[in-house]
């Protein structure tokens, strides 16, 4: 029997502070409807603007991971998320009134405690997994970080941390299955070293820590006298330090919280590819950084996967979008390179473009005098000519506008392209357009037949004023 998505069956609200904006807010977590996601919803701002939990969205990771859309951002969401996968939830509305989840006990626990008061509902639409195809790898040479995910049957993840400590050591920790992340994940607590606290607390970072939400590891000698100042810095009675090493402000939960904390950052963090991932991930050394860049390639493929299942079909006898006329006022190209005919769809995020091939075209001349086969280059060039009228269609004067492609990637050719195909092509935005950088992943196809994929960049520049 096909799994289900699931939901909560009521809302559920959860308060406390920011771990850095020290802000109190109040996080709701809502039912969705079936293929919603994770979403945020900042209900404090004008217009109550919506922020997708998608990879692309992701804006910074120094102390957490940062999202970022339609003007509004949401902070240190990452064990919200957690929690959220880790329930195996599908699709939640995360209401909160201030710019940073809470903090709470700098764990999972209580957002885990929540969706379980409020209840999961099964609902009618089936659960769709992403499950890569082959090994997918992430490394950070300078870092050291190294992480893999392998096509599997369900989520397993080990998770290695290593920090050159004497006090915390080599940490391993392991979730074979997602259902033992309540009991064996979403408990663990989040830790800093001493030096990060006190550098934090110096620069005014972390207004609402107050010691019970962390553990702090001592990672050197400090005498009784820096203590009660460190105590009298988080309004704590007075504190030392353990025989293990780190702060007597909480006792562990497990003798390898940190790692396990590590790996449900990274559930949180890749709850960002958008949609439930099957597979086993080996991670060394993550951080928000690396696990959300590792979410980034996995939401590219996933968006690729999501785009080889959607065939343009095109229709002579419909009337194009725009015609060769209308294209002409937007591409500087004219003949003998002018590659795209007319342009069938478009919308914010996808373009469909036709190129008629006959044996008029100038390329066949020489390419081949025995057997015409259009040069994968142009090919290539075209795709690129329709992925510019799409990125071109997002300035007001296009005119004044050029494209200059940056980087052409892991392109494939299926088969020929020869004189009287028609060459249906289509592109479609990886991610959102950033400082007029453009990635492309583009699609050609003979009838429903696929000739050609690549991953396109470009630069939009203005060249007129």
């Amino acid at each position: 029997m096909a799994e289900k998505q699931k939901t909560l069956s009521k809302a559920v609200s959860l308060s406390g502070k920011g771990l850095h904006t020290g802000i109190d807010v109040t996080i709701t977590l809502n039912p969705a409807p079936e293929n919603h996601g994770f979403v945020f919803q900042r209900i404090d701002l004008p217009g109550k603007p919506i922020i997708n939990a998608l990879a692309e969205n992701v804006t910074d990771t120094s102390r957490g991971t940062t999202l970022e859309q339609n003007n509004a951002k949401v902070c240190t969401i990452e064990h919200c998320l957690a929690a959220c996968t880790g329930m195996e939830l599908d699709n939640v509305l995360i209401e909160i009134n201030g710019p940073e989840a809470p903090i709470l006990d700098g764990s999972s626990i209580q957002y885990v405690n929540a969706i379980e008061k409020a209840g999961i509902e099964e609902q009618n639409a089936e659960k769709i997994y992403f499950t890569p195809t082959e090994k997918v790898e992430y490394y950070d040479e300078e870092k050291k970080i190294h992480i893999i995910a392998y096509p599997d049957e369900q989520l397993s993840m080990n998770v290695l941390i290593d920090y050159n400590s004497k006090v915390l050591g080599n940490q391993y920790a392991t979730l074979a299955d997602l259902k033992d992340f309540k009991t064996d994940i979403g408990p663990s607590r989040t830790f800093v070293f001493l030096h990060e606290l006190e550098l934090l607390a110096a620069n005014n970072l972390i207004k609402g820590g107050d010691l019970d939400n962390a553990i702090v590891i001592m990672d050197r000698q400090v005498n009784q006298e820096e203590l009660d100042r460190l105590a009298e810095l988080f309004n704590k009675p007075k504190i030392k330090v353990k025989p293990e090493g780190v702060l007597n402000n909480i006792d562990l939960h497990f003798p390898n919280e940190p790692a396990r904390h590590k790996l449900l950052d990274m559930i949180g963090d890749l709850a960002l590819i958008g949609m439930p991932f099957k597979g086993k991930i080996i991670a060394q050394r993550p951080g928000h950084q690396s696990n959300t860049e590792f979410a980034r390639i996995l939401r590219q493929m996933v968006k690729k996967s999501i785009a080889k299942k959607d065939v343009p079909i095109y229709n002579p006898n419909d009337a194009p979008l725009v015609d060769i006329v209308g294209i002409q006022k937007t591409l500087p190209h004219r003949s003998p390179f002018l590659l795209v005919d007319k342009i069938i769809y478009r919308d914010d995020k996808k373009i469909v473009g036709i190129k008629n091939i006959t044996m008029n075209e100038p390329f066949f001349v020489g390419h081949f005098p025995d057997e015409p086969i259009m040069p994968g280059v142009l090919q290539i060039e075209a795709l690129a000519q329709v992925g510019g009228l799409l990125v071109l269609n997002t300035v007001t004067d296009p005119e004044n506008y050029l494209t200059f492609f940056l980087k052409i990637d892991k392109v494939k050719f299926k088969r020929k392209v020869v004189p009287g195909d028609t060459l249906i092509m289509k592109m479609s935005l990886l991610e959102p357009i950033r400082r007029g950088i453009a990635i492309m992943f583009g699609q050609g196809y003979v009838g429903d037949k696929l000739v050609i994929e690549g991953e396109l960049m470009a630069q939009i520049t203005k060249v007129k004023e």
